[in-house]
């Protein structure tokens, strides 16, 4: 019998963890693509299991093209325009896709999970963690689903803003949970079983950074991208008109112009802070650093690119796709600040 210690598998549990924040990374590019092809109101239901499988028949996409035909989006947008059933079926796939790659995100963590769990290679503490983690991908789904109901309705051309984010910002906590607990295993197989702590300097810049992702949620759900293709200036101005007729707190949380600002602007403030927090990383991993620098330099070019092509489909979804590097990356870098602790 092998005993109870060896029977632990930390690198082969962090590695799996990293495989599964690799999926939620491709899922931020799925994502990313289905929301920029207006297809995330393609599919009106939301059934868990049969819902995996597309429809089969002429007839049954004629059934799901019917209960498109009943949201705001088709009657004021898609259907004026002349969508056909052979454009809804481009619409459908996308959606259909990115709720099967959520599937296969559940799958590829539970099953191993379950694996593990019945070795009982998981070590002391972390079976919480792990259960935690499934749980937040769960919970990822349910948002997801609330954010497309909320554009299921006769008036509705898109879904809440609000909704997006939480979606959006909940896929990034994942991530970063993800990689946490990985990084955590990792050291974990080197003999340092103390787990890292979350640091002032973590929690600093994670706000800041925080306010970035939620200010690029709303550019997303407002099509604020679209409001200039200029940069820097929009409208030939450092600040553009804006409705300010509610006040500036309702501007800042539903005008695109005024959302898209903040959020071209707010990202030197995030630039300075991860400046800050790579330099106090370098001594302990200059990689980290690097990754850090190399994350936010591209994610700047790209931001601009997307601006100045008027959101160019895949320069627009690689933004989106750095920015979760950049998410990875700050989460290694707040790691190593909290192994000093």
């Amino acid at each position: 019998m092998i005993s109870h210690p060896a029977q632990l598998r930390p690198i082969a549990l962090a590695n799996w963890l990293f495989f599964v924040a690799a999926m939620v990374i491709v899922m931020v590019a799925v994502g990313g693509i289905t929301r920029l092809t207006e297809s995330g109101l393609s599919i009106t239901e939301w059934k868990p299991i049969t819902g995996a499988i597309p429809p089969l028949s002429e007839a049954a996409w004629q059934a799901e093209f019917d209960l498109y035909k009943a949201t705001g989006e088709y009657k004021n947008v898609t259907g004026p325009a002349g969508m056909d059933l052979a454009a809804f079926k481009f619409i459908y796939f996308w959606e259909w896709f990115h709720r099967l790659w959520g599937r296969l995100i559940g799958l590829a963590f539970a099953l191993p999970l379950a694996w593990f769990w019945v070795r009982k290679a998981i070590p002391q503490g972390y079976k919480l963690r792990l259960v935690a983690l499934l749980a937040l991908g769960g919970l990822q789904g349910v948002f997801g689903w609330f954010m497309v109901k909320s554009g299921l309705n006769e008036t509705m051309t898109d879904v809440s803003h609000f909704m997006l984010s939480l979606h959006f910002l909940t896929a990034m906590l994942t991530l970063g949970a993800l990689v946490w607990v990985a990084l955590d295993l990792r050291q974990f197989a080197r003999g340092n079983k103390r787990m890292a702590h979350w640091t002032v300097t973590a929690s600093w810049v994670g706000a800041v950074l925080f306010i970035q992702l939620l200010l690029a949620a709303w550019v997303a759900g407002l099509n604020a991208g679209l409001a200039s293709d200029s940069w820097p200036l929009m409208q030939g101005r450092f600040i553009p008109e804006y409705d300010s007729s509610r006040g500036l707190l309702y501007a800042m949380t539903h005008d695109p112009y005024l959302i898209h600002w903040m959020h071209r602007w707010w990202a030197w403030v995030a630039v300075a802070a991860l400046i800050v927090m790579a330099r106090r990383v370098r001594t302990i991993e200059r990689k980290a650093s690097v990754a850090i620098h190399s994350a936010f330099g591209t994610q700047i070019v790209l931001g601009i690119a997307t601006v100045m092509t008027g959101v160019s489909l895949w320069i627009a979804v690689s933004h989106q796709v750095v920015g979760a590097l950049l998410v990875a990356a700050f989460v290694w870098a707040a790691h190593l600040l909290g192994r000093r602790v």
